[in-house]
Order: structure tokens, then C-alpha cells, then sequence
């Protein structure tokens, strides 16, 4: 699989400054299913381009027989870029990505003149123009015909995109476009999918006039994740995708682990008798809704690094519409956990849900001396996934997450839960969120510590 990004910005060498990648070497990286490369085929001042080269691995994927729907075809086509490409995309180039750029961040704002070719996509050169021409992108999709005896065009184009626009928006377009052109994922999609999609299509996905089919194709069309998705994109309630392309069969409803996860988290405030509790790493505010429709809670702080998260959550809480009494028992504040934070000392309780596993290993210290040494709340909820618990998911191949940076055991989690309750003078007790498995346990793992008497008066 390979994709190219081409700039005649000037010097338009400062494109290996943005993609964090040195022009003179051929950088190597291992991905789940083979092996990225990223190569300059031309440098110079007037042009240079950038190529992504995904080598799939066929014994890795013969690994994974049966693992994801397309198992059994990918080899046909391992050229044709996929989700496997978006994927590779995301590990290789993440502060593109992001648009940080330490060298140059004025750049890494710019609109640069691009040029993006992927000569091997499946679609039709119809939709590769409804889903990018609306996003400034001048569409250059040209069928591939199969060969002449065969006679026709196949279902794969060979693509080019023209454009001025930033860098991490044309990578951002192209990591959530890539496999809702192909219509495929090579991996499980879970809920926290949604979370990846909002945040990729962040200011351009709500006014794109197919979100509707690019949430779709990108949650592998289910309606419930689908729905969620719109729904956060409006700050509304949205209307459901049309029954007819509806993926799923119907079932009994069950409640899911997102569901249970919050209810095991709402008992663990109670136990404590909580009632001002500060939600850290609050994203979209699943927790912040049930916590407010709860008037034990007198006050309640919801918490997160990205400003966006915070709006997705004010717009999902419908906080300009709250009555003053109801607003006044709700403030979100924009905070990094690993610093420390004056505002959030002195609260009954603080919750840390599906958020530790997002912060880079050696970054924990900075988060436990944040939080447990400073702050300081009277409990601490951690929950985060389970990595034992994997194997009961098919076609999930790695972690759950994307932006996961790692996933624990039981044993990893309570030795790191012991361990921080001992440093900081915590008591910690440890849950099971979802359905039990003998052996691999539960999907999620939670932690309640509470603070020792003689600290609390200390």
C-alpha cells in the first residue's frame, strides 16, 4: 500500500520538519500486520515528496486467520490501501497528525500547497469526490481498468488530491476516509471508535454534507454507534441511519459496558458518600450527565486537555439551556493531569474513567503526584480495560485503542493500584465491571482508593 504527500511550499524541505521524518534516511516501522516505511523520493527546495509504503506481512495476517472479516481476501488485494493503511498512518506520522511540530509550528498552522496521490484505492471516483471536494480538495479520480481480455473498469481508482490546506488536516481527512472509501475495518470496532472519529473529524466532520455515510462506513454501519457519533457532531438528538442499510440484526437489548462501567462507578461514589466529585479526563461527559441528573452530587467538575472535549460536553449537557440553580452545580475546566492544578484540591472524590491507559508509561508518575499528592481527594475511582480479557473479542488484533499506550493485566493494574495507594496513604479495594470470565476475568477493572483516616486530618 502506498500513499504520497507532495508540497512545492518553499523550502519545501520543512515538509520532513512536519512530518517529524529526516529527508535523508529510509525510517522502518513495525506495525501489527507488517512493516511501514517512510522514504523521500524527492527532495529540493522547489518540491518534495514524502511517500508511506505499507508492506503487509502475509504470515502475520495467516496468524490472525478468521480474526476480522477480510482475513480471508487481504492478500488478494494487499496494495489497495485500507483501514491497515490508516492505521499505519496514525502510528507513523501521530504529531502530523496532531499539528505539532517542535521545529516549526507556525508551518504546521499553515495551509501548504499539497498534493496527495494513493494510486490504489477501492471506490468509485464518484463518492472520492463527495467525500473530499467539500472539504477544499480539488478530486482527481481515475478508474482502473481491469485488463483487456477482461474488458471494464474494476472497483479501485487511482487517487489525487489538490489542495492548500494544513498538513494535519489533510492527514486527519485522509485517516478517517481511507477505510469509509473502502467500506472496511481489519480490526473490532468498539464504542470508543466514536471518540476517534470525533476527534479526526474535528472541524470539518459537522458540516461535511455526507457525515451521515462517513459515520456509517467508519462505525462498520452500526446504528447505535452511528447514532452516538451524530448525535455528539449536533449536540442533538439525531436522526437514526435509514433501516435499509442497517448492518446488524436485531437484538434484545443489553446493557453495555460503557453502561456498566458508569452504573460501577456511580455505587463506588455512593459507597464513598461523595458528593462533590471531579470527573478527570471528563472527553464528551458520559459520566458528567449522570452525575448532574443525581442532586446528592452538589457539585460536580468535569475536567480534560482538549478544549473540544470540553465543548462536546457543554453542547451534550445543553449547559446554556440548564436552569442558573442546575448550572451552578456543573464547571469544566481545561486541565493536564500530569500537572498540578490548584482548583481541584479539597473534592469528596475524583474519577479517573478509561484514562490512564491514554498516558504514555513514564508520564503515570506525573499523574499519580498530580492527583494523589496534590489534589488529594478524599477517593479516587481509576477503571481501565483489561488486557487479559482481549482474547474474548473477536477480530481485535492489539489494544482496544488506537491511542491506547498500553493495556494492563490484573496483576500490572493492582501492583501499580497497591503500589500508588502505599506512596500517597490510600487504602485501595479492587471491583469487576462486566460479564466474569473464569479465567481472563472481567472486561473492565476498577480501583477505589480512599484516603486513611490520620491523612485526611493530617
Amino acid at each position: 500500500m502506498l500513499l504520497t504527500v507532495t508540497t512545492t511550499h518553499r523550502p519545501a524541505s520543512d515538509l520532513g520538519y512536519l512530518l517529524v521524518k529526516h529527508p535523508d534516511k529510509v525510517h522502518t516501522f513495525d506495525v501489527p500486520t507488517g512493516t511501514a516505511y517512510v522514504m523521500y523520493p524527492e527532495v529540493s527546495d522547489e518540491r518534495c515528496t514524502a511517500a508511506l509504503m505499507l508492506d503487509v506481512d502475509p504470515q502475520r495476517l495467516r496468524a490472525q486467520r478468521d480474526a476480522f472479516e477480510l482475513s480471508q481476501f487481504v492478500n488478494d488485494r494487499p496494495y489497495a490501501a485500507s483501514s491497515l493503511l490508516a492505521g499505519a498512518l496514525s502510528k507513523v506520522f501521530r504529531s502530523a497528525l496532531r499539528g505539532a511540530s517542535k521545529d516549526r509550528p507556525e508551518l504546521a498552522a499553515t495551509p501548504l500547497p499539497l498534493e496527495i496521490r494513493v494510486p490504489v484505492l477501492r471506490g468509485t471516483a464518484e463518492l472520492a469526490t463527495r467525500l473530499f471536494a467539500p472539504l477544499g480538495w480539488e478530486v482527481e479520480a481515475t478508474e482502473i481498468p481491469f485488463e483487456p481480455e477482461i474488458g471494464g473498469d474494476s472497483r479501485y481508482v487511482d487517487l489525487v488530491l489538490r489542495g492548500s490546506l494544513t498538513l494535519s488536516a489533510a492527514l486527519n481527512h485522509l485517516y478517517v476516509l481511507l477505510p469509509v472509501l473502502d467500506d472496511a475495518k481489519h480490526y473490532w470496532v468498539a464504542p470508543d471508535e466514536i471518540e476517534k472519529l470525533l476527534r479526526s473529524g474535528q472541524g470539518w466532520l459537522a458540516g461535511h454534507p455526507d457525515k451521515v455515510l462517513i459515520a456509517r462506513r467508519y462505525l462498520a454501519h452500526k446504528r447505535a454507534l452511528t447514532t452516538t457519533a451524530l448525535q455528539s457532531l449536533e449536540g442533538e438528538e439525531a436522526e437514526e441511519p435509514p433501516a435499509e442499510e442497517e448492518a446488524e440484526l436485531p437484538v434484545v437489548r443489553r446493557q453495555s459496558l460503557a453502561e456498566q462501567r458508569r452504573d460501577a462507578v456511580l455505587a463506588a461514589l455512593t459507597e464513598v458518600g461523595a458528593t462533590r466529585v471531579l470527573d478527570l479526563g471528563c472527553g464528551g461527559g458520559a459520566l458528567l450527565g449522570a452525575l448532574m441528573k443525581d442532586r446528592r452530587y452538589t457539585e460536580v467538575v468535569g475536567t480534560d486537555v482538549s478544549s473540544r472535549a470540553l465543548e462536546i460536553a457543554a453542547r451534550k449537557l445543553r449547559l446554556d439551556r440548564l436552569p442558573e440553580r442546575q448550572r451552578g452545580r456543573l464547571k469544566l475546566w481545561q486541565s493536564a493531569l500530569t500537572y498540578r492544578d490548584d482548583r481541584l484540591r479539597g473534592y469528596d472524590a475524583a474519577v479517573l474513567m478509561e484514562v490512564i491507559e491514554h498516558l504514555d508509561v513514564p508520564r503515570l508518575p506525573a499523574l499519580e503526584a498530580s492527583v494523589f499528592g496534590h489534589a488529594r481527594p478524599g477517593a479516587v475511582v481509576v477503571t481501565t480495560p483489561n488486557a487479559e480479557y482481549n482474547v474474548h473479542y473477536e477480530g481485535l488484533t492489539g489494544m482496544r485503542h488506537s491511542d491506547h499506550r498500553f493495556e494492563w493485566t490484573r496483576a500490572e493494574f493492582q501492583d501499580w493500584a497497591s503500589r500508588t495507594a502505599q506512596t500517597y496513604g490510600y487504602n485501595v479495594t479492587f471491583r469487576t465491571v462486566g460479564e466474569l470470565d473464569e479465567t481472563t476475568g472481567s472486561p473492565t477493572q476498577l480501583a477505589l482508593f480512599t484516603l486513611v483516616a490520620s491523612e485526611v486530618t493530617a
